[in-house]
């Protein structure tokens, strides 16, 4: 089956292909200016010909993320996919934990993990991802310019990141970085089973793992949910090694993506970088912002279980709804000029962490470590440049997470 997934697909009826390819990484795609006049909720095709609904607005989209009447049970029969791919790769392995089962078996995992990335455990972390940062960044130097820098720096310091907290040996941080970026990047459908592949070596290595530390334990989040869960008969080692598995791979590949798209994106608004520069208590904002303004996890994908009547429309029971979170995020009505890149906007009320029962545990951790990434980076390159326009950079395919798929700079 041919991936028919771009925007230059022709659309059916009333509802156009979906989703749609960004030409700039950070801009949104060309089709999404007249999705965005058509309402907050509307129908979209997919690549198969199935249609679906398409949540654009802020407040529907806040609405419908927490309801329950909306499944993210990814082996439910009518749950849909924006890509052959990634039909075929769910098709072969269990639901994913958290991201892709219901309550009470979401909560019931969600519980177990949520503690491992609490404010207090990311804030005595912090001194060691500012040391990787600033070692990342002598390497870089210590090379010369030019640099790639999503596999110099935006990759390898979430992924060290991680692995610290995970208590994962940070020598195998390359092991699991190649074989991520295949379970997350993979396009097309004759790439599945690379995906399963990849992922299937991450599983063997986290179960082989798992029984080296209830041999000699450690001080790391899994060693935690082995001692408090798996001990204790609340998870079996399957269950165990699935959740890590997801919190190591996702732990770091959706913020090496943020911290490329975020370093083009404030090197492109020279204005916004001057802000930055000479106001250093704007990062924060800047990060929320960036958030906002680039929405890197911009589908997700849902079931309904049952009627919901919303907006003056019906969704039945077993439609599919995708929400849109840069759609959400560009909304004019919940943002002035949301088309603007603005670092002192208030922009807390994003969804680029979704919003609700399945809002991103690690969002604490991304958080800090995007401000040390970009606070280190500007600080130790003052003079650094990306030496391509962003609409020459290549990027991620439409369904994965948005960002560039190589970043070439120079000082």
């Amino acid at each position: 089956m041919t991936d028919t997934s771009d925007a230059s697909a022709a659309p059916v009826g009333e509802a156009p292909a979906y989703p749609m390819t960004r030409r700039c990484p950070y801009r949104m795609p060309v089709g999404y200016e007249e999705l965005r006049g058509r309402g907050p909720l509307q129908k979209v095709t997919l690549y198969d010909g199935r249609q679906v609904w398409l949540v654009a607005g802020n407040e529907l989209g806040r609405a419908l993320f927490p309801d329950p009447r909306l499944s993210s049970d990814v082996l439910h029969p009518g749950f849909p996919f924006l890509a052959p791919r990634i039909a075929a790769q769910t098709r072969q392995r269990a639901a994913p934990p958290l991201v892709g089962v219901d309550d009470p078996e979401h909560a019931r995992q969600r519980r177990m993990t949520i503690p491992g990335f609490g404010i207090r455990r990311i804030a005595a972390l912090r001194p060691r991802i500012e040391r990787i940062a600033n070692g990342l960044v002598d390497d870089m130097i210590d090379r010369g310019s030019p640099a790639e820098l999503l596999t110099q720096y935006a990759l390898p310091l979430p992924s060290a990141a991680i692995c610290a907290l995970l208590g994962v040996p940070f020598e195998d941080h390359a092991y699991f970085d190649e074989r991520s970026r295949h379970v997350l990047s993979s396009s097309g459908e004759g790439e599945a089973e690379t995906a399963y592949r990849a992922f299937s070596e991450i599983l063997c290595y986290l179960h082989e793992l798992i029984a080296k530390k209830e041999k000699h334990p450690g001080d790391g989040l899994v060693d935690e949910l082995i001692a408090r869960q798996l001990s204790e008969g609340a998870v079996d080692h399957q269950e165990l090694a699935m959740m890590c598995s997801l919190l190591l791979v996702s732990g770091h590949e959706t913020t090496a993506n943020m911290i490329a798209l975020g370093v083009v994106t404030l090197l492109e608004h020279p204005e916004q970088m001057a802000l930055l520069r000479e106001d250093a208590s704007l990062l924060p904002h800047a990060v929320e912002e960036l958030m906002r303004f680039t929405s890197i996890g911009d589908v997700l994908m849902r079931v309904a279980a049952e009627d919901i009547e919303i907006a003056g429309r019906t969704i039945r029971a077993g439609d599919g709804v995708a929400l849109s979170t840069m759609l959400m995020n560009r909304d004019p009505r919940a943002w002035e000029d949301p088309d603007s890149f603005d670092i002192r906007r208030a922009a807390g009320r994003h969804v680029a962490f979704g919003y609700g029962i399945h809002q991103c545990i690690g969002q604490n951790l991304a958080r800090a470590e995007m401000e040390i990434a970009f606070r280190t980076l500007f600080r130790r390159i003052p003079d650094l440049r990306v030496t391509r326009r962003a609409d020459e950079l290549p990027l991620n395919a439409p369904y994965v997470l948005q960002g560039v798929a190589e970043l070439p700079v120079a000082w």
